[in-house]
């Protein structure tokens, strides 16, 4: 039995993030007939629709949307969000309210909506499509042990979820997950990179890489070693392993991985400033 069991839930926009999570609900069994979705797009509402969720024309009925829901989740751009809640922000009774707009604070979004506060502000990251994302979760002080078990069982449905207990934290979440599958894909790249300029073709280069990006992960996930620990009992000495980490570390890689992800937290904090304009 589940938390969200007969619990109604609105997506307010249907784009890429909003259907990954709505497959992830509805792979967790969540019925589709509980969950509406408000797009302006008539190829997206017939798209969903044809999975059996319900769907509404926010040009024509916003309001309706919301009515009746227990959980809305704003799923639309943050430069469109202002626009797009004002067409139902007093409809709005107690509802849970999840945004998954990067940027936006919970006072911003609070203002946007009226000053409404029952607001949950997350940060998911791209693998919530297929499932296996990581996701921030910030909730106002108005939130209640039950609204929080509600999100919570909301974003889990995509992966793994992790709650901070300062907004400004966000920032950080942003640098170490939100952003950071790019930066496993710089890594793979330039690992297939080097992979075919020692030989390997890329079909080649890219699998080893790939599966070895996986298996590292999950091995890190699933031991109780630190990921410190793991390298250095991989690391033979004076071994293959030895003279590559020792190259990285010589280029001072993990420093730069640390600058990268303070530019990531600096700018998703310029990003915020810039939005409450």
């Amino acid at each position: 039995m589940s938390v969200l069991d007969n619990k109604k839930i609105s997506f307010i926009g249907g784009g890429n993030m909003a259907q990954a999570l709505i497959s992830g609900l509805v792979g967790c069994g969540i019925k589709p007939n509980l969950i509406t979705v408000a797009d302006p797009s008539s190829d997206i509402r017939e798209q969903l629709a044809a999975k059996g969720l319900n769907t509404v024309d926010p040009m024509a009925d916003a309001k309706s949307a919301v009515v009746g829901a227990d959980i809305v989740v704003l799923a639309v751009k943050p430069q469109m969000m202002k626009v797009v809640v004002g067409a139902f922000a007093d409809a709005l009774d107690n509802q849970l309210v999840i945004s998954v707009a990067a940027g936006l604070s919970t006072d911003l979004l609070s203002s946007m909506l009226g000053g409404y506060s029952n607001i949950v502000r997350a940060m998911p990251n791209t693998p919530s499509m297929i499932q296996m994302g990581a996701t921030g979760l910030y909730g106002t002080d108005n939130i209640s042990a039950e609204q929080k078990e509600l999100a919570t069982a909301v974003m889990e449905a995509s992966g793994l979820v992790m709650w901070v207990d300062n907004e400004e934290h966000m920032h950080a979440v942003t640098a170490v997950s939100g952003s950071a599958p790019a930066y496993m894909f710089y890594f793979i790249e330039s690992m297939v990179d080097g992979a075919v300029a020692l030989g390997l073709d890329k079909e080649q280069a890219s699998a080893l890489a790939m599966q070895t990006m996986l298996g590292a992960a999950k091995m890190a996930m699933n031991s109780e070693d630190t990921p410190a620990e793991l390298r250095r009992k991989v690391t033979s000495p004076n071994g293959t392993t030895q003279a590559a980490v020792e190259s990285m570390q010589a280029n001072e890689i993990g420093r730069q991985i640390g600058e990268a992800m303070q530019a990531c937290y600096d700018r998703s904090q310029a990003l915020s400033e810039e939005m409450s304009k």
